[in-house]
């Protein structure tokens, strides 16, 4: 009869690492089991369709409680996308020396102006094996729930309501209220 329980999602690709910039090495090494905040954060890009167009959203998340620190939404996936969520990330949680930051090798965070950002507040810079999106796993679960539980439930007219509703879902539902079955379902 055709029934699916959700709708089939279109595919973007979001991860360009064919860059001759630096690539960092995997100091996480799939380690996401954290004792204390800001010691651990994870970075990732995903993609929202609307009728207006693509929006995607950069989001930066502590290991320790699974909350986002900082994202950011645009109709491009340019590095100042990426750059953004993470300055908001500093801003809001002032991390200390020594905390590693892992993303994907895309071309955003192989970027100077990224790197040079996290090098001035003294991060250790991580990045997975190319293609392995096990290597960042929490993020791209995150991202995965985000898609499940609100945007292919919805079908959004304007990138401007759709950004609307991610935030919504963030700040209101991710980050206060949902349980995580890594935090004891807390």
């Amino acid at each position: 009869m055709g029934l699916i329980a959700l709708p089939e999602e279109k595919f973007v690709v979001t991860t360009n690492s064919d860059h001759d910039m630096h690539v960092y090495p995997n100091l996480l090494n799939r380690q996401f089991d954290v004792k204390e905040p800001n010691q651990v954060w994870v970075s990732d890009i995903t993609y929202i369709w609307t009728l207006e167009g693509w929006v995607y959203l950069a989001s930066v998340m502590d290991l320790f409680s699974r909350k986002i620190v900082g994202c950011s939404m645009d109709s491009h996936m340019k590095k100042e996308l990426p750059l953004d969520a993470l300055k908001m990330a500093v801003m809001l949680r002032q991390p200390g020396k020594g905390l590693i930051h892992h993303s994907d090798r895309g071309s955003q965070y192989c970027s100077k102006d990224y790197t040079d950002q996290m090098e001035i507040n003294h991060m250790q810079i991580s990045m997975s094996k190319k293609g392995d999106p096990y290597d960042n796993a929490c993020i791209e679960s995150f991202h995965a729930s985000l898609k499940k539980e609100l945007v292919y439930r919805s079908r959004y007219t304007t990138r401007a309501e759709a950004i609307k509703a991610i935030n919504d879902y963030i700040r209101s539902f991710y980050n206060e209220r949902r349980r995580h079955s890594t935090l004891g379902y807390l």
